[in-house]
């Protein structure tokens, strides 16, 4: 066995989110987001649930805090459901919302847990859906007030903020394809939700640079803030033209798209025209892309495998395909890959120098309590430890990753697929609400322990 120890402070973390935890959809004040309206469509969630309840987060999120105390967690990654503080999207304030959020932080750091705190997590309150949720431009204004606002009233206990996770999916698989709220299938609008996701990633990051002024010579300010996206390696199926052509197609849409208006200022050209030809533009303004490249403290990234791409003249949007998987996969039926974790940080690389964080890595499962009360999950233990072995490979290299948060740190409402899909360190028995670390917890914790594993 090789010990790989990573480097003095690295951040060992879990990340959640609001809809799929904390459950309280309709108390306190909180209002109506758009996975409240689509979840209580019938026909939309593969089980028929709702987050509804999820995990009960918001009632139990104390025995929560102890969970992750007692796994020595350095950080947790976390987000605020918007329509819990502006129950519409915009003032007045719900007081009793912030109040939650405000007890967890503290909580979190009177134990030494870093509060990474993600602004939206595609939680849009529905009555900014009603007038044209992120096909509408003035979302993009309604959020960057949201976010201030939350930078004024938490914001100096809050180390690390991030605005948008994984703005690629509310874009295509809510907007486009219809399988994510708010559920339309409207492909004409996508590359405009793309840009005011962007442009409200820029404006808030503006709101957060006037409430924390960087220090001396441009030094990072604490609180620091950026970004997560979702970046999935791409592979040709063969290398004949067109699967090469459909790859590095998918390659832009899903990752490029994002990358280059955020750290250059500008959209790919070959996906603007793929696009163009298909009647399919953003709406850009003067002086918007320079608003979408303001300078940001650090990069998230999510990764869980690769896309293996070959051409389709069936798609009528992309031409391209994902292929079956050779090898072994996880029950969301997503190809084991471990190189994800370096091949996705060595493209983020190429973009920025920006200090580096996988915000989301991990697994599902079909997990099962035991007749010991047990739950053996050495699957996802083995995945874990090969992801991890990849991210200190990349140490190694020369890149600057400060931080691994496994996704996730407890089984919840997996969006469209419900409560079918269990990602969690700690199993969560939906009838009862209550808490079992599954064997991948007590594994992980002995990692932040050690600062490292064995392989």
């Amino acid at each position: 066995m090789t010990q790989l120890t990573f480097p003095p402070g690295f951040v060992w973390g879990a990340a959640t989110a609001a809809y799929q935890i904390e459950g309280a959809w309709n108390e306190d004040g909180r209002g109506e987001s758009i996975w409240d309206r689509f979840t209580h469509t019938p026909g939309k969630i593969a089980d028929g649930s709702t987050g509804d309840v999820a995990c009960d987060h918001y009632h139990r999120w104390q025995e929560d805090v102890e969970h992750m105390a007692a796994l020595g967690l350095k950080s947790y990654r976390f987000s605020i459901a918007w329509p819990r503080i502006l129950p519409t999207g915009a003032p007045p304030i719900n007081e009793k919302g912030l109040d939650f959020y405000r007890r967890l932080i503290a909580a979190l750091n009177e134990r030494g847990i870093i509060p990474n705190v993600t602004l939206y997590h595609w939680d849009l309150p529905q009555a900014l859906e009603d007038r044209g949720g992120w096909a509408n431009r003035d979302t993009a204004l309604r959020f960057a007030e949201y976010a201030a606002l939350l930078f004024r009233r938490l914001g100096a206990d809050v180390p690390l903020w991030v605005t948008h996770n994984e703005p690629f999916i509310q874009t295509f698989y809510g907007y486009g394809t219809g399988e994510y709220a708010p559920g339309r299938r409207d492909p004409r609008v996508m590359l405009s939700v793309a840009h005011h996701l962007l442009l409200s990633h820029g404006l808030a990051v503006q709101a957060f640079r006037a409430e924390f002024p960087s220090g001396p010579a441009g030094e990072a300010p604490c609180p620091q803030i950026g970004i997560v996206l979702i970046l999935w390696p791409h592979h040709p199926a063969s290398q004949r033209p067109w699967d090469l052509r459909a790859s590095r197609f998918a390659d832009g849409a899903t990752n490029r798209l994002f990358l280059e208006p955020l750290f250059r200022g500008r959209y790919p050209e070959d996906v603007l025209r793929h696009f163009a030809r298909r009647g399919i533009r953003p709406a850009i303004r003067p002086g918007d892309l320079q608003v979408i490249n303001v300078p940001i403290d650090f990069l998230g990234l999510n990764t869980y495998s690769r896309l293996v791409t070959r051409f389709d003249p069936l798609d009528l949007i992309g031409g391209a395909r994902q292929a079956a998987s050779s090898g072994p996969t996880t029950a969301m039926g997503w190809e084991i890959y471990p190189p994800c974790i370096i091949e996705t940080l060595r493209q983020a690389r190429a973009y920025t120098s920006v200090p580096l964080y996988i915000t989301e890595n991990g697994a599902a499962f079909d997990d099962a309590v035991a007749p010991d009360g047990g739950v053996h999950d050495d699957a996802r233990v083995a995945y874990l430890r090969e992801h991890i072995a990849m991210a200190h490979r990349a140490i190694q290299e020369g890149i600057d990753l400060r931080g691994y948060y496994v996704w996730t740190l407890l089984d919840n409402f997996e969006w469209s697929h419900g409560f079918s899909k269990r990602f969690g360190l700690l199993y969560t028995d939906y009838a009862s609400r209550r808490r079992i670390w599954k064997r991948s917890a007590h594994w992980y914790r002995e990692v932040i322990s050690r600062n490292g594993l064995e392989v």
